[in-house]
């Protein structure tokens, strides 16, 4: 059953991290700052890795060490550190997501790109902020390393980068994610479809009216909505 999820979790979950979120204005300004090896990057920096459905952001603390939030089951479940330590697999990372468990844990540069290649500062262009001064990048995110609460939309570990970095805890792939969203809920073809499968529940699938009343409901307050 967990194997199935942590499937369901590479190739449909995390929407907020969808690469196709982010703004395709800035594949080329990040393509030109890559970096193969933690030789090129400086304590403060903000890394980051494309994954296959998301992008993951780390802070460089020096000597090949990369802080980074993480959602992840195991330390809930047990305190001992070689455990934990281990890279983090997609199970965990599933049932982490799920109990809304996560830590910021330091991985070397090799552990947190996981063979893909690492971002250096992109956002910086991305953002148009100045960032904070790198020592002080570096002690936020050290002061922020063990549990901390976690939200797949709402403190993800870009929200957590952004912070260390720039002051302001904000994630461009959660705003990406919900401007999709709406524009779903605005689209009438969402509210016709709807409407026509609480129909068809009640009349080929012998529905009570009463039940099939959400079906009604829900497409009508996407109607007012959009």
């Amino acid at each position: 059953m967990l194997d199935s999820l942590a499937l369901l979790l590479e190739k449909t979950f995390l929407l907020a991290h969808f690469n196709f979120f982010t703004p395709a204005s800035s594949k080329h300004e990040r393509c030109a700052k890559r970096r193969e090896d933690s030789a090129h990057f400086q304590r403060g920096d903000l890394l980051e890795v494309p994954r296959t459905l998301f992008t993951h952001f780390g802070i460089y603390l020096g000597d090949n060490k990369v802080a980074h939030l993480m959602p992840d089951i195991l330390p809930a479940l047990t305190s001992n550190k070689s455990q934990i330590q281990k890279v983090v697999t997609n199970k965990r990372l599933l049932l982490g997501v799920i109990y809304k468990y996560a830590l910021v844990r330091v991985d070397t540069v090799e552990d947190f790109a996981f063979g893909s290649p690492v971002l250096l500062n992109a956002m910086d262009t991305t953002l148009r902020r100045q960032p904070l001064a790198a020592e002080e990048v570096a002690r936020r995110a050290e002061k922020l390393i063990g549990h901390i609460p976690y939200s797949l939309l709402w403190n993800n570990c870009e929200h957590f980068v952004t912070y260390c970095r720039y002051g302001t805890a904000v994630s461009l792939q959660t705003e990406q994610f919900c401007e999709s969203l709406k524009s779903v809920i605005r689209d009438q073809r969402s509210v016709l479809l709807t409407t026509f499968i609480g129909m068809l529940s009640m009349f080929f699938l012998g529905i009570a009216p009463c039940t099939a009343l959400p079906t009604f409901i829900i497409p009508f307050i996407l109607w007012m909505a959009g």
